[in-house]
């Protein structure tokens, strides 16, 4: 299902371009269900990112045509279809799911557009199936769970309750938080994604009685989890620890409840850094809520597109150009610099953030301490390309 279509263009941008060519670009996402405010997130933060450079990345003319995966890989299949055969797209940028982008990967490859995901990082395109013709902005999917392992190890929780969807994201999640995490895994469970009701898991937590619970769940499954976990009185007694469950798109709707609960990122909302301060405050007055790392890493992409294209005077027919260019961008990232990994994946510094308030009262997501510098994934190794 096409959600909406953007055509943004300003005139206050000049810049010097070798011909005068429109900039197409596909950006799919989650609008359905669960997942359905982790797309927003993501759409907001790259168009705002196309704002920021004057409606036209790379100094083109930018049309943004914006899909609806509705969190289904066979549905992402067709309609990525239609943005690569009917609207010719240059890019295809977003992807809130790891499913999703495995099944889009190889079509959009194999088409000779880019693919730029701003949020999901399977493990086999870090690695193995990596492309010259896919970039991220976000991380490898494992990476954030392995500061919440080192955490919990440094922590001494000796028995720790694991607990993530089962996908392709879920599966690299505890993988990640398990290299680092040497204790005793009591229990771990994958359940549907998407799902909402956790109160068998929660019975088995009470059951076993965990010394910590390490959970995945994104979106609106992770709402509920915490919201049946304060329920059950655990919030009180077993510390929940996370990565993409307790955070800035959940934080609104569960509150109070997540208090004291910790989480990892390689972005928080208060980074003190001229870009990311120039974008929050953009953000907020532009959609009046607080962005989550979401909407970062989607600004990143948009910024990333934008370096590329200028560094080439805006042709997009040359391939190889545009690839090298990708590759050598910098551009004032939210995250502080900028660096890619071989495989195309940023390497970043990353934080345990928890639940904190702004100056002017709102309450976000806020960063802790430094847990990782210039973390870059261990797939790597396993990626061809060489450059």
């Amino acid at each position: 299902m096409r959600v909406a279509t953007a055509s943004i263009v300003a005139a206050a941008l000049s810049v010097s371009v070798a011909q005068a060519e429109e900039l197409r670009i596909g950006f799919m996402a989650t609008f359905t269900g669960p997942g359905a405010n982790l797309g927003q997130h993501l759409r907001d933060g790259f168009l705002l990112g196309v704002e920021h450079a004057g409606g036209r990345l790379g100094g083109l003319e930018t049309r943004v045509i914006v899909s609806d995966d509705q969190l289904k890989p066979d549905i992402a299949r067709q309609e990525v279809d239609k943005l690569l055969t009917r609207d010719k797209v240059h890019f295809v940028v977003g992807v809130v799911f790891s499913n999703v982008l495995m099944a889009i990967y190889k079509p959009v490859i194999e088409s000779g557009a880019f693919l730029i995901s701003a949020n999901a990082g399977p493990s086999p395109i870090a690695g193995a199936l990596c492309s010259e013709r896919f970039f991220s902005t976000s991380w490898q999917n494992d990476q954030t769970h392995a500061v919440m392992g080192k955490y919990a190890q440094d922590k001494g929780f000796t028995r720790v309750f694991l607990l993530a969807p089962n996908y392709q994201a879920g599966k690299d999640a505890l993988n990640g938080f398990k290299r680092y995490y040497k204790g005793t895994i009591v229990d771990e469970i994958y359940t549907p994604l998407g799902a909402v009701d956790f109160s068998a898991e929660i019975a088995k937590i009470q059951a076993l009685k965990p010394q910590a619970v390490y959970a995945f769940m994104p979106g609106g499954s992770g709402i509920a989890l915490i919201k049946q976990y304060a329920q059950a009185g655990l919030n009180k007694q077993v510390p929940f620890l996370s990565a993409f469950t307790v955070d800035d798109t959940s934080l609104p709707a569960v509150g109070a409840l997540a208090d004291g609960m910790v989480s990892a990122s390689q972005w928080a909302v208060d980074l003190k850094n001229p870009a990311n301060e120039r974008f929050v405050s953009a953000f907020r007055a532009r959609f009046g809520y607080v962005p989550s790392y979401f909407a970062a890493q989607a600004y990143d992409a948009a910024q990333l597109v934008d370096a590329g294209i200028k560094a080439t005077g805006g042709r997009l027919d040359d391939k190889a150009a545009l690839r090298d260019a990708l590759r050598r961008a910098q551009f004032p990232s939210v995250r502080g610099q900028w660096k890619l990994n071989t495989n195309h994946f940023p390497v970043s510094d990353f934080y345990l953030v928890t639940p904190g308030t702004l100056g002017d009262g709102t309450r976000a997501m806020v960063h802790k301490e430094l847990v990782f510098a210039d973390y870059a994934d261990e797939n790597a190794k396993d990626c061809p390309m060489r450059w």
